[in-house]
């Protein structure tokens, strides 16, 4: 018996044992990489090994596997209140017929997973916007940063911003206080940035355009434009000088958030990108906390919102 699945724009760039355990249930690494290997889960008609990565459009095939008896736990949905549906709404920047821009609150997950159950992809899901339809997440932003962020609302416009963010023609502003003062007041940072697949080390190219709004010798406020667009690459790389985010609980410095406020102080400031000839541009107002911070450091924001 053959089952086939085609991977949409929500599961891009994810393991496929990931995809596996999201899709049919907490299946066990074991059995999982037992039917890889014998071929009963092909991608595209080929063997793949488990730390594979699929992209939008995959077809993924199963060969006589009946997981059901081996599933631990099967993937449960966060089903959202009325309220918590509002209160996301209400952060909508804007509402077209191909998709929407918010301005995503910290403290919540773009999607579902073992350590986060609150996430916007099952909260929108339920949205009267998404009535006809289902929301597809086409690009990352850590559950503690702030700011814009795009859902497309058909799988064409989904595999459009996909295509896009691939070709990086789509252009992303960040906002971020920062320990101590910057030596330079705008550059470049280029860095080899290391991450785990497993056991394995990955080292990948990272590329970021930094400009110094204000400064002092407590805090700075960086405007960074991130060129690549690697897992957690302006929180590491700032780490990486010396000058670690306000906030940051993993890429920090000994003792250096105690007694301040814990929100991450990295905004997602503006979005653009062109879409048949058409420019756009979005921006998010800068949260509440993030602008006492900067009052309290005595920096200058009066020429942001």
């Amino acid at each position: 018996m053959k089952k086939s699945y085609t991977v949409d724009s929500t599961c891009n760039d994810m393991r496929i044992d990931r995809w596996i355990r999201a899709t049919l249930g907490q299946i066990p690494q074991g059995l999982i990489e037992k039917n890889l290997r014998a071929g009963k889960i092909k991608l595209n008609k080929k063997k793949i090994k488990s730390s594979h990565k699929i992209k939008t459009n995959d077809e993924v095939d199963l060969f006589n596997i009946d997981f059901k008896e081996k599933i631990v736990q099967k993937k449960i949905k966060f089903e959202p209140s009325k309220e918590i549906i509002k209160s996301n709404e209400d952060q909508i920047i804007d509402n077209n017929e191909n998709f929407i821009v918010l301005n995503k609150s910290a403290g919540i997950s773009v999607q579902g997973g073992t350590k986060s159950k609150k996430n916007l992809v099952d909260i929108f899901a339920k949205s009267e916007i998404f009535k006809n339809t289902k929301p597809y997440s086409v690009h990352r932003l850590d559950k503690d940063t702030s700011g814009v962020f795009i859902m497309a609302k058909t799988r064409e416009s989904a595999q459009l911003f996909t295509s896009l963010f691939r070709l990086r023609k789509v252009h992303k502003t960040y906002l971020a206080i920062c320990h101590g003062e910057l030596d330079k007041d705008s550059g470049e940072w280029n860095d080899d940035l290391i991450r785990y697949d497993d056991k394995k080390q990955i080292i990948e190219k990272a590329k970021t355009l930094y400009k110094v709004l204000d400064k002092n010798s407590e805090a700075s406020l960086v405007e960074l434009k991130p060129i690549t667009g690697r897992k957690h690459q302006l929180r590491k790389q700032l780490y990486a000088i010396g000058q670690p985010i306000f906030g940051d609980i993993k890429y920090k410095l000994s003792n250096s958030n105690k007694g301040l406020n814990k929100n991450l102080m990295l905004h997602s400031y503006q979005i653009r990108f062109m879409i048949n000839d058409v420019k756009h541009t979005y921006t998010a107002l800068l949260p509440d906390y993030f602008k006492k911070l900067l009052k309290v450091k005595r920096l200058d924001f009066s020429n942001l919102r």
